[in-house]
């Protein structure tokens, strides 16, 4: 009888036959097929957006995850501040620019995401220099009962630029 050789063994004519026949088989059996559908569950994208490097997450311990909405008037600012756990915000509408401790810019617009460092080490500034308010989606990953973020005294690369908060961040930014 003739054979055929399958991944260096050989099988007669009927064996591969039946082999076929079972992959052919597996092929067209529905992945989910023990999946269980869902009810009464809807969802509502409020951001999406893409950064420009890997994203890592890390949080040891208890955590406060705070979600919320943050506006950024045109010409407001953020003031210098650092915060306690790592942040991720999506830019929804307008044009966020950001400074960072060596002073140099970030500017991120609608569709972008960002991953702010915790801690001091790590302060920024934050500014709507256009002229339609900056909206960001935040999700904050905090070491449980700590602030969203502390004040920070501007680095000395910084003078002259902004130091106190104002616009409409609103307490925390």
């Amino acid at each position: 009888m003739r054979g055929f050789t399958v991944m260096g063994k050989r099988l007669d004519v009927r064996t591969a036959l039946v082999l076929t026949g079972c992959l052919a088989a597996l092929a067209v059996v529905p992945s989910a097929a023990n999946a269980t559908p869902g009810s009464g569950v809807s969802g509502t994208v409020l951001a999406q957006g893409t950064t420009d490097e890997s994203l890592r997450i890390t949080a040891k311990g208890r955590t406060d995850v705070v979600v919320r909405t943050l506006t950024i008037a045109p010409g407001g600012t953020t003031g210098w501040h650092h915060h306690p756990g790592q942040v991720l915000a999506v830019v929804r509408s307008g044009t966020l620019t950001r400074t960072l401790d060596d002073c140099s810019l970030e500017v991120t617009g609608p569709g972008g995401a960002i991953l702010e460092p915790a801690g001091a080490r790590h302060r920024h500034l934050g500014r709507n220099l256009g002229t339609e308010p900056v909206v960001l989606y935040v999700t904050y990953f905090l070491p449980a009962g700590s602030p969203l973020s502390v004040d920070e005294e501007a680095p000395d690369c910084a003078a002259g630029q902004p130091a106190a908060r104002s616009g409409t961040v609103g307490e925390d930014g």
